[in-house]
């Protein structure tokens, strides 16, 4: 378990950060970018936790919260070291379940959707967003080290989560606001 009595270590000071495995890295590396996203994805997730008034979504974004700590901390250790905490299989195949099960109660769709509606959806969609920010920065990382295969499908298909989600959510505030192409163009 973790246990934090100091806060502020000042061994980052010099803008080096320090993995699981206590090797250190630049911050301005492949690495700590995507840990930061993914850090900040969780942040957005919990935001949109906040607006949220179905408790099954919440619920389910709540264990993801938890999922995206483990998913930094597969990230923060190198693929070298053994009996690493790392995003398993199942853990995609959960979000699968879950968007299977939310999307076949919604209408397909007809066109692109607008980010917006309500303070819940928009919440869902700008998490989705971030997301998917993580997810390129994951990948830029696999790119030039190695990433662990369930991590990135995890993020991929969390994005997709969120935006099934934010759907869901939609669904039951008058549904979805559809994008119109070329609709404020004049004549």
């Amino acid at each position: 378990m973790v246990k934090l009595n100091k806060i502020y270590t000042r061994t980052g000071d010099e803008g080096m950060a320090g993995l699981v495995d206590g090797s250190r890295v630049s911050k301005a590396s492949a690495r700590m970018a995507a840990i930061g996203d993914v850090d900040e994805a969780n942040a957005a997730v919990g935001a949109a936790i906040t607006l949220l008034t179905d408790d099954n979504v919440g619920e389910q974004l709540r264990r993801i919260q938890n999922e995206l700590f483990d998913l930094g901390a597969d990230i923060a250790t190198p693929a070298s070291v053994e009996g690493a905490l790392r995003i398993v299989a199942s853990q995609v195949e959960r979000l699968e379940l879950e968007i299977d099960s939310m999307n076949a109660r919604l209408e397909p769709l007809k066109s692109f959707i607008l980010p917006g509606g309500s303070p819940e959806v928009a919440a869902l969609h700008l998490a989705r967003t971030v997301v998917r920010r993580a997810e390129r920065s994951a990948v830029a990382l696999a790119a030039c080290e190695d990433v662990s295969p369930p991590a990135l499908a995890y993020l991929n298909r969390l994005s997709d989560h969120l935006f099934v989600a934010a759907r869901h959510v939609a669904s039951g505030q008058g549904g979805d606001i559809l994008w119109r192409p070329g609709a404020t163009r004049g004549g």
